[in-house]
């Protein structure tokens, strides 16, 4: 199915979270007790609330998207280009832009969505904090009464396990043995959090989350048995 699909049909993307606060001290008591109790499992002794909620990004109830980066490709005859392009700033803005591009330009039954672990990731984190700021869900991202195979998203680490539902490959794996550079050559997720709040370094997340982009389209390509992208087909617009 995935070589039969036609690249310029897919946007790929990637998201990068934070804690809704630089820290827990900053959350009013209903939310601090309500992180300790959906935290409790994952947290069990070895940590408080407070110390564990530098993790707070992963879930969409205690975190905040500051960043959208997406690529897609563009073919003419024999040229091949991958562009990538970013949202960032305030979130409801990053996400009315994202809604926008997709409504304008892969609103339309042949495209798909494509992220590493986006099923269970990043649609579902964009989907919840759209509604969190009040934005009705494109059609994209609006899974209700769908069936399985009209839900228009793809996922790498679905296509990768070949039905072994137990198996987790992260990307950072996955790019090393399929022999793609590595996405990860600056800072990865865990980091993300200190370079926002701490840093300031916005334009560091976005490199990084562009690159995992990269990373993604290049998956799909060797899931294709196609060359990889040049470093002279991918342009940041």
């Amino acid at each position: 199915m995935i070589a039969r699909l036609n690249l310029e049909n897919i946007l790929f993307l990637d998201i990068e979270t934070v804690p809704q606060e630089r820290s827990f001290d900053m959350l009013d008591k209903d939310f601090q007790e309500l992180y300790a109790d959906k935290t409790r499992y994952q947290r069990k002794d070895e940590f408080t609330p407070s110390e564990f909620y530098e993790k707070a990004g992963i879930w969409a109830e205690f975190g905040k998207i500051i960043c959208i980066s997406v690529g897609y490709f563009k073919l003419t005859g024999d040229l091949r280009q991958f562009r990538t392009t970013s949202f960032h700033g305030s979130e409801d803005i990053i996400l009315k832009d994202f809604k926008n591009l997709l409504e304008a330009h892969f609103g339309r039954a042949q495209h798909v969505l494509c992220a590493h672990n986006g099923k269970e990731f990043d649609f579902p984190y964009i989907a919840r904090r759209m509604i969190v700021n009040g934005i009705k869900l494109p059609f994209k991202l609006d899974l209700f009464g769908k069936k399985p195979w009209e839900v228009p998203h793809l996922d790498t680490l679905e296509l990768w396990k070949f039905g072994d539902y137990k198996h987790y490959t992260s990307l950072k794996l996955l790019t090393k043995i399929l022999g793609i550079p590595s996405p990860k050559q600056d800072i990865d997720g865990s980091q993300v959090r200190d370079v926002f709040y701490e840093e300031n370094d916005v334009d560091r997340i976005i490199e990084y989350c562009e690159r995992d982009v990269v990373a993604v389209a290049q998956i799909v390509l060797r899931l294709r048995n196609e060359e990889l992208l040049t470093e002279d087909e991918i342009l940041s617009v």
